[in-house]
């Protein structure tokens, strides 16, 4: 039989610790959200349907999208027991400078959008921890002030060539004018992908007051009142626009460039050039004989053809192909620090965020963005400590196995 007693004070006060109140409502969100997961969630509650849908949707049937989340949470990471692991350091080099973590911000479209404060909010964070950050051709904040709002971030500008070659030289050179370290050529857009949620949201830019968006207004004040009085949306590239994306996509961009523009390129631009969108092992050895200082694994975020290839899939063979000639760095599908350290494992220099620091974005301003890079620094260093290495150069393939 158990002796039972009545508790003395003694005992209880220890177990009585409040937890402290925090008052502001945007901190208690950020607080509670503990992934990038959480994060998406507050966003999903946050933003406009056709905003957040802007964001987190992909191509047609979004299965590019869907494979490449598949594929990460589905590999397996294999530990090295019994290293001291006390001290972990996530630095690497990016561009031959740098960075305190192996991520970068990936350029995003719109991205005052997604909350008032945009790409100023995004780069002063990247400039806080130490890592890149690109700028949009299609990016709601022109060239010159988001240098103004970080001046000592490394900021990289983000190019779409267009069918009017001099307005292409042009931001060029102002991101030349602006001291941006670096140009990164997409070239995975010849053409628009077939984004059905903006097309069933009805979703332009800038957002059209009709019946629905009125309703749904109601649902996120707060959203349409910063966007109401704050500053006009501006175009880091143009001066307006009235339509939906894929139209400006089609209107702007030229169908016809090809591996040879690369040249035109380098006679305007002096320093290092990523091209991104890279989909193939033939592809990447083309723009690497054509000089460029890096390139990017990436299918767009499944945003532009369905069904593309996997970038964390093709990464080994590109790695083994052209990974001594040239920097490689990885996007889609990216949503912790896990995946960001099995694509180092798997032969990456680095890897590009995007949706994942928009979450944070549309959940609480630069406070999100923050909490954004804050989740994914630490899941980098836990998975690296609990994989048994020190630093980014111990990673290698031992270290995961692909399904």
């Amino acid at each position: 039989m158990t002796d039972r007693q009545i508790p003395r004070w003694s005992e209880l006060k220890p177990l009585l610790r409040a937890k402290p109140v925090t008052l502001n409502p945007t901190e208690r969100r950020l607080e509670k959200a503990l992934t990038i997961p959480d994060l998406r969630r507050v966003a999903r509650l946050r933003t406009p349907r056709s905003v957040f849908d802007y964001t987190d949707g992909a191509a047609e049937a979004e299965i590019s999208l869907r494979r490449a989340r598949s594929l990460f949470a589905h590999l397996e990471l294999r530990p090295s027991i019994l290293h001291d692991v006390s001290e972990v350091d996530p630095t690497t080099t990016i561009l031959g400078a740098p960075s305190a973590q192996p991520f970068a911000f990936a350029p995003t479209g719109f991205t005052r959008m997604m909350n008032h404060e945009g790409e100023s909010a995004v780069v002063r964070v990247a400039d806080r921890i130490g890592i890149p950050y690109a700028l949009s051709t299609m990016g709601t904040t022109s060239i010159e002030d988001v240098a103004a709002a970080a001046p000592r971030a490394r900021k990289w500008f983000q190019l779409y060539v267009w069918k009017d070659r001099s307005s292409g030289e042009d931001l060029v050179k102002r991101a030349a004018a602006a001291g941006y370290e670096a140009l990164m050529l997409t070239v995975d857009v010849p053409v628009a992908g077939a984004r059905l949620r903006d097309v069933r949201n009805g979703f332009t830019i800038p957002p059209t007051l009709t019946l629905k968006t009125v309703l749904d207004a109601a649902a996120h004040p707060a959203w349409w009142i910063n966007l109401l009085t704050t500053k006009p949306l501006h175009f880091a590239s143009l001066s307006e626009w009235q339509g939906t994306v894929a139209e400006l996509l089609n209107q702007l961009f030229d169908p016809t460039m090809t591996i040879e523009d690369l040249a035109w390129l380098r006679s305007i631009w002096s320093g290092p050039l990523i091209v991104k969108g890279i989909q193939t092992v033939e592809d990447a050895r083309r723009v690497v004989d054509a000089g460029a200082d890096a390139i990017v694994l990436s299918n767009h975020g499944g945003r532009q053809l369905d069904r593309a290839p996997v970038p964390l899939r093709i990464l080994p063979e590109v790695a083994a192909a052209v990974g001594d000639d040239t920097e490689i760095y990885l996007d889609t599908g990216i949503l912790s620090g896990a995946d960001i350290v099995a694509a180092l494992a798997l032969g990456a220099d680095a890897c590009l965020v995007g949706r994942a620091y928009l979450y944070g974005l549309m959940a609480g301003g630069e406070r999100g963005v923050a909490r954004a890079a804050e989740i994914l620094t630490t899941e980098v260093r836990r998975t690296m400590q609990l994989l048994g290495v020190r630093t980014v150069d111990e990673l290698n393939p031992d270290h995961v196995r692909l399904p």
